[in-house]
């Protein structure tokens, strides 16, 4: 009995010190974001022209899911078993895609949310690259050299936004949002920010002002709110400076009315935070499309017959300032392949 209590006792102490070190290892190699950070152009067009004062504007915002959410996907996050849901091969499949599509597009902007660069959940695939066009700039919202969790665990993740112009851009920040996460958590967790492009306009002293959105998924609902209210002041401000602004991404907040045509089906299921037209400055509006979902839930693969047992969510598309004319917005529904999110597509014309 005392060799088993002995055998017993230096096995959990090989666990706390275990424990511990990892603790103490993610801890020192945490990320740390400043406030506002500069960030370096990831590809530039020198022959780039600036935005005419007259055009209509094509964009398009798509979380892209790594390349490793596509409809043979789950996620144990959201009910799911896996965490690396896809082998390399298909993520290379859906990353393929993805890029088709861009490309095919015909797109001014492009805003991406979820794009690894260096992640073992992808195979090191440098996602960003892969898909950057024109004059692009990537900031990270996540960056951990081990994340621990599930079993097995996650690994290294490295990912975050990119955002890719056909159109001059002057300069582009990552602005950091008010993390809800204490330590531990904290350490091995997203970064949440805004990443903005500043892009001039012919015969103008202002700017449109793109800002590239992700904001909090599986938080208790107070993240999501500090980091909506961050932004809100974010655009304001740009707006009173007297520019454009166009806000675009995954809000992980349902659109006004849009409960109405995805209603939530069973209390269990992963519920996102809700956007009310209140939440606006006066003049200002959201644009979003509920004639497709935009989202879907990733608690088992795709299976549009299954109407009881997953769930459908609109929750990304845009907020457009006062001098912003919607044209038209559109989900694509894609049925999911490539991405547990369609992307979305915007026409607006500044006046």
């Amino acid at each position: 009995m005392k060799r088993f209590l002995r055998v017993l006792l230096i096995l959990l102490l090989v666990i706390v010190v275990a424990v511990g070190g990892l603790l103490g290892w993610l801890t020192a190699t945490e990320f740390r974001p400043e406030p506002v950070e500069s960030l370096d152009f990831l590809t530039h067009s020198d022959e780039a022209a600036t935005i005419p004062n007259d055009a209509e504007l094509k964009i398009l915002s798509w979380n892209v899911g790594y390349a490793g959410l596509g409809k043979d996907s789950d996620f144990f996050m959201d009910g799911g078993k896996n965490a690396r849901s896809a082998d390399q091969a298909t993520v290379q499949e859906y990353l393929a895609g993805i890029s088709g599509l861009i490309n095919g597009g015909e797109y001014d902007f492009v805003m991406l949310q979820e794009v690894d660069t260096d992640s073992s959940r992808t195979y090191g695939i440098n996602e960003a690259k892969a898909l950057a066009f024109g004059t692009a700039s990537y900031a990270f919202n996540y960056s951990c050299p081990f994340v621990p969790v599930p079993v097995p665990p996650l690994g290294k993740v490295n990912s975050g936004l990119l955002s890719c112009s056909a159109y001059e851009v002057s300069d582009a920040q990552r602005v950091s949002l008010p993390c809800p996460f204490s330590w531990p958590l904290r350490i091995a967790n997203l970064k949440r920010c805004l990443m903005v492009s500043y892009l001039p306009i012919e015969g103008s002293d202002k700017q449109l002002v793109l800002v590239n959105l992700h904001l909090e998924a599986y938080d208790d609902g107070e993240g999501k709110i500090a980091q909506t209210n961050q932004l809100r002041e974010f655009i304001e401000t740009q707006y009173q400076l007297g520019n454009y602004v166009i806000a675009g991404g995954d809000f992980n907040q349902t659109f006004p009315g849009s409960l109405d045509v995805y209603p939530m089906l069973k209390a269990d299921f992963w519920t996102p935070g809700v956007l009310d037209d209140s939440l606006l400055p006066e003049g200002w509006r959201f644009a979003y499309d509920t004639a497709a979902p935009s989202c879907r839930l990733l608690n088992q693969p795709y299976d549009p017959s299954d109407l009881e047992n997953t769930q459908y969510y609109v929750i990304d598309g845009f907020i457009l300032s006062p001098n912003v004319e919607l044209n038209e917005v559109r989900t694509l529904d894609l049925a999911f392949e490539n991405s547990d999110h369609n992307p979305v597509e915007l026409s607006v014309t500044l006046k």
